[in-house]
This record gives C-alpha cells, sequence and structure tokens, in this order.
C-alpha cells in the first residue's frame, strides 16, 4: 500500500567550539589543529539511514534498522562521497550539514569492492567543498584529525597520528582493503566515510574500518587512491550519456599534483579537440583542474554539443583546446559499480518493467522537470498500468511521477533497467518504490513477478 512520506529529524550535535580570536593568549590556543578543523568542518557531513530488517518482529512486522555514517562534499551542487557500506541496501538517506539543515540523499554510483559510493543532496544553497590533499607525501608519526558522526554525535573530532602505512586489512570473507593508512585518531562506529585529515585542513583519507576489540586502530583509504575511484563514479558517460573520450593519469607526489593527457579515444571529442600526450589540464569550464576527479564534475550538467573550454599547459605555454561533448555510443559496463545501461536496452527494459511491476512509464521531458523540482533531478511519468498487477495492487496510477526504486533514482529507462537487472535484485523483494502526486511524496513495496500473469 502507498504511504505519505513525513521527514523528520532528530539531531545529536556536538558543536565543534571555535576558540576566540580576541583576549590574551588566543593566538596560543588556536592551534593548527583548530586551523585546520576550522577550513574543514563546513565539507562533513552526518548519514543517517533507515533500513527494514530481514527478520520480523514479534508482531510479523520488519523493524527498521536505523545507521549511521560521514560523508566529505566533493561538489557543491551536492555531490558527496562515502563509503558504500554506508548506503548499502538502505531504504532511505538523510544528510544533514554543519548548520543543522537537514536533506534527503540518493545514491547516484558505488564500487562495492573499493566500498565508495556517490550520493547526492539538491541543497538550497552552494555547498562548500573539502580541500583535497595528497596522501603521497603522508609521514609516520604526522598529526592527522578525524571527523565524524560517531556513535551519532555529529561532527566529533578527535586526533591522532599516522600509525603505519600501506596495511592490508582483512574485513570479513567479502570486504579487504589493500594500501591503508593506520592511524590512532579514534575512529567509532559512524565514522564511516568520513576525512582523515592533515595540519592543512586537507582530506588525506577516508575513514574506512576499525580493529575490532582494539583500542585506538583505525584506518583510512588513503584519498589518493579514492579520487581514482571518485573520478570513475563521477565519470559523465555512465552519469549523463555525454561522453568527452579523454584518457588521463593522476600524477601525486608531494607538492606536485597534475593530470596528464596519457591519450584520447580515436574519433572522440578529445581526439578532435587537439589534446597531446602530455598535456597537463589546468582548467576546465573555468574550474582548477588537480585530478581526474576534478575533471569529470566539472564537465557535469553539460550537454551534448556544449563546447567546454579547457586550458592546458603544454610545452610550458598555456593553451585554450574547445572540447565539444558527444552522446555516448556503444557503451560497456566497467567493472564493480553500477552505470546507466546504453540506449539500445531500453526496449528490453521497457518489457521487463511491464513484465515484473506492470507499468509502462515516458521520461518527463525537461519543460516539466518543475514539476519534481527542486527535491528530484527529474522522473518518469507512469502512462499505463497493468490491471492485476502488482502496480496497480499497491495504488499507483497513470499520471504518477516514478521518481525512485530501492535507493536510487529513476530518470530515465536506464536507471530502471539497472535496479531491475541487479545482482541482488531478490534482495531487493518487495521493491522500494517513491512517486511523485500532485505536491505529495508517496512510497510502498511491490511484489517483483517475471510473468504477465
Amino acid at each position: 500500500m502507498i504511504k505519505k512520506i513525513f521527514h523528520c529529524t532528530l539531531l545529536m550535535v556536538m558543536v565543534i567550539s571555535a576558540n576566540s580570536t580576541s583576549g590574551v593568549g588566543s593566538d596560543v590556543r588556536e592551534t593548527p589543529l583548530v586551523r585546520a578543523i576550522k577550513r574543514a568542518k563546513l565539507s562533513v557531513v552526518n548519514i543517517h539511514s533507515e533500513k527494514k530488517s530481514k527478520n520480523k518482529d514479534a508482531f510479523g512486522s520488519n523493524r527498521k534498522i536505523n545507521g549511521m555514517g560521514t560523508g566529505i562534499i566533493l561538489d557543491e551542487r551536492g555531490y558527496i562521497v562515502t563509503n558504500y557500506h554506508v548506503v548499502d541496501g538502505v531504504d532511505a538517506l538523510r544528510v544533514s550539514l554543519y548548520d543543522g539543515s537537514t536533506y534527503t540523499a540518493k545514491t547516484i554510483s558505488f564500487d562495492q569492492a573499493k566500498d565508495l559510493a556517490i550520493i547526492k543532496i539538491e541543497a538550497s544553497k552552494a555547498l562548500t567543498v573539502m580541500p583535497a590533499g595528497t596522501s603521497s607525501d603522508l609521514m609516520l608519526g604526522e598529526t592527522v584529525i578525524a571527523v565524524g558522526n560517531a556513535f551519532g554525535y555529529e561532527h566529533t573530532v578527535t586526533s591522532g597520528i599516522v600509525s603505519s602505512l600501506s596495511r592490508d586489512v582483512e574485513v570479513n570473507d567479502k570486504q579487504s582493503y589493500s594500501d591503508l593508512i593506520q592511524t590512532d585518531a579514534s575512529i567509532n562506529p559512524g565514522n564511516s566515510g568520513g576525512p582523515l585529515l592533515n595540519l592543512d585542513g586537507e582530506v588525506v583519507g577516508i575513514n574506512v574500518a576499525i580493529r575490532a576489540g582494539a583500542q585506538r586502530i583505525g584506518f583510512a583509504i588513503p584519498i589518493d587512491d579514492a579520487r581514482k575511484v571518485i573520478s570513475r563514479l563521477l565519470n559523465i558517460e555512465h552519469l549523463e550519456n555525454t561522453s568527452h573520450g579523454l584518457i588521463a593519469n593522476d600524477v601525486k607526489s608531494g607538492e606536485t599534483r597534475m593530470l596528464v593527457v596519457d591519450s584520447t579515444k580515436k574519433g572522440s571529442p578529445a581526439s578532435k579537440a587537439g589534446f597531446k600526450p602530455g598535456d597537463i589540464i589546468k582548467q576546465a569550464a573555468n574550474k582548477k583542474i588537480v585530478d581526474g576527479a576534478d575533471f569529470e564534475r566539472a564537465l557535469l550538467d553539460h550537454k551534448v554539443g556544449d563546447a567546454i573550454k579547457v586550458q592546458v599547459l603544454r610545452d610550458e605555454k598555456l593553451e585554450t583546446v574547445e572540447l565539444t561533448l558527444a552522446a555516448v555510443q556503444n557503451k560497456t559496463a566497467p567493472k564493480n559499480f553500477p552505470i546507466v545501461r546504453a540506449n539500445n536496452d531500453l526496449d528490453e527494459a521497457d518489457e521487463k518493467l511491464w513484465k515484473q511491476l506492470g507499468l509502462r512509464v515516458d521520461q518527463l521531458p525537461k519543460n516539466q522537470l518543475h514539476l519534481v523540482a527542486p527535491r528530484y533531478r527529474g522522473g518518469m511519468r507512469v502512462t499505463k498500468v497493468r490491471p492485476g498487477s502488482t502496480s496497480e495492487e499497491n495504488g499507483i496510477l497513470e499520471g504518477d511521477i516514478l521518481v525512485g526504486l530501492h535507493v536510487w533514482e529513476t530518470i530515465n529507462e536506464s536507471n530502471i533497467s539497472y535496479v531491475l537487472d541487479h545482482p541482488q535484485i531478490e534482495d531487493f523483494n518487495p521493491l522500494k518504490f517513491y512517486i511523485l502526486r500532485g505536491n505529495e511524496t508517496l512510497y510502498g513495496h511491490l511484489t517483483l513477478s517475471s510473468s504477465d500473469d
């Protein structure tokens, strides 16, 4: 049955107090650690999740399990990185910022093997992006700071040192990590996905695990490794069906941090634009570029045919190259993380949606996006409901706008296809759905079926 969504927020805030900048001793009290936290604190978010237990209680209901984690703001438009295990299998995500404002979040993409995920909120203002450092020059004994949602105490700050580098850690038979940073800065449940900072207030790692039964043994993914994964998770080819065709490498060694062109795909926009091996990309779409993650996010929200000005350093001279984005052709799936499906799969996806859920849908045109703004990026309008189907039984009507399945948004057919083809689809059964009807967001659960009966 369809139910109304009610938004309620319970905040448990531990305030990071700023030392007074006036009075005797203020210069002494405002240590490098305090200054680092001041620089980074606005870019740390607290994540609260909700999912239903697979086990029923004494009344036959699936009890709700509340989870918590932390995230790092990657882009002023609301893109946030966290650990995959923070968002895995959740029914709802809520993000709170340092100022106490709270938003509903959606999972955009993830890499389960690397335990990283991108979520997004539709904030009412431009967000403060976390200063990105490098893990290439971390030193044993260097002071580091962890900030996170420890046991639900939001924005908890702890400090310690780098205890070891290049640790390989096996959490269980399904999850292991390599080359982690070990720290004795206290990391607790809820810190997952939060930043490990240096004294410059730059993120040098993403907190990911603790040693059970030990004291002050925590681990973080080196930020240089994480940023390479983030670049793939933000790739415009997989998120927006636009293509640039540039192949480039992150080069990071201490203060040397740059994105260097390796090659271009044959016939791609980057090839036509004239990028050359060895070009150092300095700026794209008026955004400073340090690595591949910066480059991908600079191209987000641009359309096919848009001409992007890219500044490169070539033979020690700055030059401007014009990159005209193209539509994706013959897209193939990368390993380990979800993407949008290729256009030639859409007919098959339509039939699967009809067979399994009993729905026909059309993508909401751009001139009707105001019907879902500002909370959603788009949706699929229901054009037909099969009599006797699970969708009809759960009250979905023609004209409703489908905006989400499980933890993913449904902006186009490809998003729906991804959910229905997910290898863990049986674990999602019954499948949670979200629709807009007028000004109300409604939700319910659909029993999956593979037949027309």
